[in-house]
């Protein structure tokens, strides 16, 4: 697919689920687990060890349910990694200029991470598709109000501190999705393979962002 639909398939979806952990067993089961609650975003983190195999495997088994990404990348060689195990898109915790321009010139979705005004801008004057903001929960909702004056056309998601409890505060500030981490892919639930528990979560944050955008 074009970097373009995958755009437009993760702001529909309004959720990107992050999957760390420190046991790379049962990950693909999870991804499974999100889409079955209506999470069809997921990022794995190359904190997972073997991350590049775990993509593979959830590529190979889901196939196009899910639109796959890598996250935590720091550098070109590991996003190119990434592709070729199948990933769709790119998440990193900072600004490298040098993984944006490769996410360019192979047609892939890039979301790079800043926590300042001046990192968004030279993020999103590089190329970005998308600018996570983080941590997130720093900063708050208000950081996201602010931004949009000057800065409207630049696409925000928030990391680190979205919860059911703060999910609808980002999106009326003007997040166009969230990043949701620990407190989707909880690690006590994988680690005990609840599964049944993350789809149940998925659908809560999904719901969150339908019942938003349908507005009072």
């Amino acid at each position: 697919m074009s970097r373009e639909t995958d755009l437009t398939r993760v702001l529909d979806s309004g959720i990107v689920a992050v999957v760390r952990a420190p046991d790379p067993d049962g990950l693909v089961e999870v991804v499974r687990a999100l889409a079955d609650g209506g999470v069809t975003v997921a990022e794995v983190t190359f904190t997972v060890p073997n991350a590049v195999d775990v993509i593979r495997a959830a590529k190979r088994e889901l196939g196009d349910r899910v639109l796959l990404g890598a996250g935590t990348v720091l550098d070109p060689e590991t996003a190119r990694a990434a592709f070729l195990a199948g990933a769709e898109f790119i998440v990193s915790p900072g600004v490298n200029v040098d993984v944006i321009r490769l996410c360019r010139r192979y047609d892939k979705l890039i979301m790079p991470g800043a926590f300042t005004p001046t990192e968004i801008i030279t993020a999103w004057e590089a190329g970005a598709d998308i600018v996570k903001v983080f941590p997130a929960d720093i900063v708050g909702p208000a950081f996201f109000k602010a931004m949009r004056g000057p800065l409207p056309q630049v696409k925000l998601m928030p990391t680190g501190g979205v919860d059911l409890q703060t999910a609808e505060s980002f999106l009326k500030a003007g997040a166009v999705c969230l990043g949701v981490g620990s407190q989707l892919v909880d690690p006590q639930l994988v680690a005990a393979r609840q599964l049944g528990r993350i789809t149940e979560l998925a659908a809560q944050y999904v719901e969150i962002v339908r019942r938003f955008r349908a507005g009072p």
